[in-house]
């Protein structure tokens, strides 16, 4: 879904911008900073409205849906900024990972799989796909709905089809969210999202809620603000049409034979089973891989010493969901989770593993008894966080790096 896989990042854990790689459409050219506007750096957009009147109504904006939403419109310039950020420093696939998929979220999971039973089976029998990968998405997306983004789009789209970068796909945005107001399914004061417009229970872009939202709960309207039986149907109806093959499993970790090359190989790198057997790729048991994986591709996020993988057509589906190998591994993991698994077999190739959610608040708590000032005390290792950990690092004689992992809770622990 192009720059949500950016913008849920930035709202909801900014030490996780920039992550393993960003979606396609956020190429290296693409993070330069933006191009003037033809706009004055005015917050009055309506000099820019009415040059894009005639556009809108070609979108089918009706004159009076216009009126009511962009007439006095305001520009919103924190989301160019966002727009404009250009991350510190990658995480870790261990870190990304440690914080997506930790044991409070496999239980909160493990509570929404019981609670939406029906809606979920329904969900299955129509579109195919399990309960474990729909609710998997939605925790992922939106921390089952505790975490929608706090912009009100048309205020941030309208912003973006005005400055910045990247305008004319804005524009098509904020189109569409006009559109989904003119419908009348969602109230315009509950339209609220990322700073790019992704929103909702698992966080579609406006044009993807016009092609693939569904009206799930039978009251007349797809609303996935304020309904997770409609945000369940459609996150389905998602990965069915990106091609998710009903019993297929989304892959398996595997084990390496020793001193296996793993260069050109990847996820769109598929060969059959018997390729992969003949190769001495074995199940992390060392038992035999199964046939039901079909064609699959070998995916190390981390090398060949980390956790390796054989994925399917359902990863990539999975994949197309945020367009970051990271995101769609994090989702597969949780699913398998919710389904009972353990952690991966093998370790990430570390010394100083990354930290759950719990112990992200348990560091920033140890860190305000040490007189930092770091804001609120909410698992989210921001810039704050991370210069108080540089401080205690340096202080402790650590690499004074500002990340927030294993050696430092322990060692502030420790007194």
């Amino acid at each position: 879904m192009g720059l949500k896989f950016f913008s849920r990042l930035w709202a909801t854990h900014p030490v996780s911008a920039s992550l393993v790689r960003l979606a396609a459409m956020n190429t290296v050219a693409a993070l330069a900073l933006a191009a003037p506007s033809a706009w004055a750096q005015s917050t009055d957009l309506s000099a820019c409205m009415a040059e894009l009147r005639p556009a809108a109504r070609t979108a089918k904006v009706t004159d009076t849906t216009w009126a009511r939403h962009t007439v006095g419109l305001q520009a919103d310039f924190s989301v160019i900024e966002k727009l404009n950020f250009q991350p510190e420093f990658r995480t870790a696939i261990w870190d990304y990972l440690s914080a997506l998929v930790d044991d409070e979220r496999v239980a909160d999971g493990a509570a929404r799989l019981k609670e939406q039973r029906a809606a979920l089976a329904r969900a299955e029998q129509r579109f195919g796909v399990d309960a474990a990968t729909v609710v998997a998405v939605w925790g992922v997306e939106s921390n089952f709905g505790q975490t929608f983004g706090k912009y009100p789009l048309v205020q941030a789209l309208g912003t973006l089809s005005c400055h910045g970068r990247r305008q004319s796909y804005f524009r098509g945005e904020f189109f569409a969210a006009l559109r989904i107001l003119q419908a009348g399914h969602i109230a315009p004061e509950r339209l609220v999202g990322s700073w790019a417009g992704a929103f909702g229970h698992t966080q579609f872009m406006p044009s993807t809620f016009e092609r693939l939202a569904v009206d799930f709960d039978g009251d007349g309207r797809a609303d996935l603000m304020d309904s997770s039986v409609d945000a369940l149907g459609s996150t389905a109806n998602f990965l069915a049409r990106a091609g998710w093959q009903t019993g297929l499993p989304w892959g398996i970790e595997v084990r390496l034979p020793s001193g296996m090359s793993v260069a050109g190989e990847g996820r769109r790198s598929k060969r059959p089973v018997t390729d992969w057997t003949a190769r001495g790729v074995r199940r992390t048991d060392g038992t035999a891989l199964p046939d039901s994986l079909g064609a699959a591709g070998l995916l190390t996020l981390a090398g060949a010493k980390g956790p390796a993988f054989l994925v399917t057509r359902n990863f990539d589906a999975l994949y197309s969901y945020n367009a970051a190998e990271s995101y769609g591994l994090a989702i597969a993991h949780l699913s398998d989770r919710l389904r009972g698994a353990g952690p991966f077999t093998t370790p990430w190739p570390t010394d100083d593993p990354g930290l759950s959610r719990a112990e992200r608040r348990e560091l920033q708590g140890l860190l305000v008894m040490r007189g930092h000032d770091i804001g609120p005390v909410d698992g989210m290792l921001g810039n704050q966080s991370r210069v108080a950990i540089r401080t205690e690092q340096q202080r402790l004689g650590h690499e004074a790096d500002g990340r927030g992992g294993q050696k430092i809770l322990k060692a502030l622990r420790g007194g």
